[in-house]
């Protein structure tokens, strides 16, 4: 797992530039925003500036040298990568955000952009769920983990994908920014609680049957931090999920009381 060890200062650079680049860029949007409409929420700011430093800390610095020999530490990264930066990330409402910041003509050609069958087929949860959670099975489970700790862009692809796929996942399930594709709720909790069992079940499997090369002491201590580290993050979405259902039966069942009083 050392093989590409001394050309690791690249390879943090080249997966940090991104998340210290989307930092910058939201911050502008920020500004731009504010100039034309009312105050962003600062929460939404702190958001984004928290998940993409979860990010950069799964990338970048000790914390991503460490990941390289311990799989505790690789699987902390994990969370921190594909699970929590982009849950927060998502809360920040970064689409809502761009399209405030930016002329009314670009903000229809982004919105048309957004409309295409590749981000139509994004937005429904079953490709996001199939390339995260399938994703880590075919990482843990086949030899491409131990395949990535000896290839720079290998590594680099992989770390993209568990991002890109979390991202994705997360917002397919709740709708914080504004969306076009609206599936249902019953549909995407289907998805949802699919998705939790089958990262369950993968950390049980890789409690008893460690990736190669990994010892098996580290190998069931990262089992479980995934294992109940996800249930955190999981936690997090289910609540917002159930919220949002909440909210959006809540006008139906009071229409339907009115009716049957008016009756």
């Amino acid at each position: 797992m050392n093989a590409h060890h001394h050309l690791e200062p690249i390879l943090q650079l080249i997966l940090a530039i991104p998340f210290v680049f989307l930092i910058v860029i939201y911050k502008a949007a920020v500004i731009m925003s504010n100039r034309r409409y009312s105050r962003w929420p600062w929460y939404r700011t702190a958001c984004w500036t928290i998940g993409n430093l979860f990010c950069l800390l799964a990338v970048a610095g000790p914390l991503a040298e460490a990941a390289h020999q311990d799989f505790r530490i690789h699987m902390v990264g994990h969370l921190l990568l594909g699970m929590a930066g982009p849950l927060l990330m998502v809360l920040s409402k970064p689409v809502s955000l761009l399209l405030r910041s930016i002329p009314i003509r670009n903000a229809r050609r982004i919105t048309a952009v957004l409309r295409k069958k590749f981000f139509h087929a994004l937005m429904n949860p079953l490709l996001p769920a199939l390339l995260n959670i399938g994703g880590l099975w075919v990482l843990y489970k086949t030899d491409l983990f131990v395949l990535m700790h000896h290839s720079m862009w290998l590594y680099a692809i992989i770390h993209a994908h568990i991002f890109l796929a979390g991202y994705f996942f997360t917002a397919s399930i709740i709708y914080i920014d504004k969306t076009p594709y609206g599936y249902s709720f019953v549909y995407r909790a289907i998805i949802l609680i699919l998705a939790l069992a089958g990262h369950q079940i993968l950390a049980k499997s890789l409690y008893a049957y460690p990736p190669d090369g990994v010892p098996i002491t580290q190998a069931e201590a990262g089992s479980i931090i995934m294992y109940y580290g996800g249930d955190a993050v999981d936690l997090v979405i289910i609540i917002i999920f159930c919220y949002q259902w909440y909210k959006a039966d809540k006008p139906r069942k009071h229409h339907q009381t009115n009716t049957l009083e008016a009756k």
